[in-house]
């Protein structure tokens, strides 16, 4: 094998302790930087015992095992001796390398690009100890303590979603105890430089919710979990009152189906995720499901609903002369934007948009997934990038008296 044939090592995996789906192509890059993975390359065909690689990986595996294990990094971080020794172990295999390169320049590099992961890795447990207190002091004025969770389990029960993609683990994993603490987190969390990952029961199949950055925050909305019933209600633009369903974010979308049905009438959204689902990320996705034949996804169902945008602030959006039908047989869906003040209820300014019906499907299509502006309509079909829905209200319908179901196979 020649220093310039890569394809046959792009698969090898020679870093212990590496139970993820990285390579070690992946890892080197994450750690070293792209030059070394080159620079190893090229030495791979120079190996005479190999000696002086494995102890480089096994380096590099210490610093991946740990990074990737939440609960091996909080061990570490209450046990300073025990970091020490794990420290020192890496830099005496450093220094064995040193002395084993024989003047080769590109050893030379390896190593100290490794002696600056191993000097980060040291480092991060004191940056992460102040990091940790800075948000408990900071978010400790919003909601209660216990709220705010930097433990492995929660760090691991937050990392990915019904994709299971895993990129990086959040830094911290908040669960307000209810929808008024939503827009305060959100702007401390802006004032502390994290990067906002909004998230319901994790049934997601896009990645919506998977921290892409280290130094993240996830907001889980599952404690909204409140449902004020089938009630009647007048709807703006429309003459006397119409039975629907206020539900905060974290309802599960079955306890609604099931409020609704038990009072004679339907909800119109039922995902297959339903028994799981939380009503904000049905929102967050424009969620259909069967019903949708009939009655179409959740935007068409939605009369309207509150979110906080990334700027922290308050938004209600409320549908405007509701057809209680599929949107997009409007000539004009009209919507009014209302900015709200920090209570959450007084309205500040309100902006009316009017959208061609039209707009909200995709002729031979149906539901345009890959439209996540929408025209210009905050929060459904955004998957929480342009903000974190916190409730919303739903128009009921009545089953037809009599159903029939047609089961369509396809073959091939």
């Amino acid at each position: 094998m020649t220093a310039t044939t890569h394809t046959p090592t792009q698969r090898l995996r020679e870093i212990p302790y590496n139970y993820t789906s990285y390579s070690d192509r992946e890892i080197v890059i994450r750690l070293l930087g792209e030059a070394a993975w080159e620079t190893l390359e090229t030495l791979r065909a120079q190996r005479k015992t190999g000696r002086s690689a494995r102890m480089l990986f096994e380096v590099l595996g210490d610093i991946w095992a740990v990074v990737r294990n939440p609960y091996l990094t909080d061990d570490l971080l209450e046990h300073g001796k025990r970091r020490a020794a794990l420290v020192e172990a890496m830099r005496h295999r450093l220094n064995e390398i040193n002395k084993r390169r024989d003047e080769n320049a590109d050893v030379l590099r390896l190593v100290q690009a490794a002696e600056s992961a191993v000097n980060r890795f040291e480092d991060s447990f004191a940056a992460t100890k102040l990091k940790r207190s800075q948000i408990l002091a900071r978010l400790s004025k919003i909601t209660k303590k216990h709220n705010i969770m930097f433990d492995g389990l929660a760090r691991v029960t937050h990392v990915t979603d019904a994709t299971d993609w895993r990129v990086e683990y959040p830094f911290v994993v908040v669960n307000p105890d209810t929808e008024a603490e939503i827009a305060p987190l959100v702007r401390a969390l802006i004032e502390l430089d994290l990067t906002i990952i909004p998230r319901g029961g994790g049934t997601g199949y896009t990645g919506g919710a998977v921290p892409l950055d280290a130094m993240s925050a996830v907001i889980n909305t599952e404690k909204l979990d409140r449902h004020g019933g089938v009630q009647a209600a007048s709807l703006a633009g429309l003459d006397g009152e119409h039975p629907i369903i206020v539900c905060g974010a974290g309802v599960v979308t079955r306890r609604v189906e099931e409020a609704a049905h038990a009072a004679g009438l339907v909800f119109a959204v039922d995902p297959t995720s339903a028994d799981a689902s939380c009503i904000g990320g049905n929102v967050a996705m424009n969620a259909g499901g069967k019903k949708a034949v009939l009655w179409g996804t959740t935007l068409d169902n939605l009369a309207w609903w509150k979110m906080v945008n990334p700027q922290g602030e308050w938004m209600k959006v409320e549908r405007v002369r509701h057809n209680f039908g599929k949107i997009h047989d409007e000539e004009t869906a009209v919507f009014h934007i209302h900015t709200l003040h920090d209570d959450g209820e007084t309205v500040l300014k309100t902006e009316t948009l009017e959208i061609a019906g039209c707009k909200f499907r995709k002729v031979g299509l149906g539901k345009d997934v890959t439209d996540k502006f929408l025209s210009g309509l905050p929060g459904v079909q955004k998957e929480g990038t342009d903000g974190i829905i916190t409730s919303a209200a739903f128009v009921l319908h009545k089953m037809p008296k009599y159903t029939r179901t047609v089961c369509l196979e396809f073959f091939g």
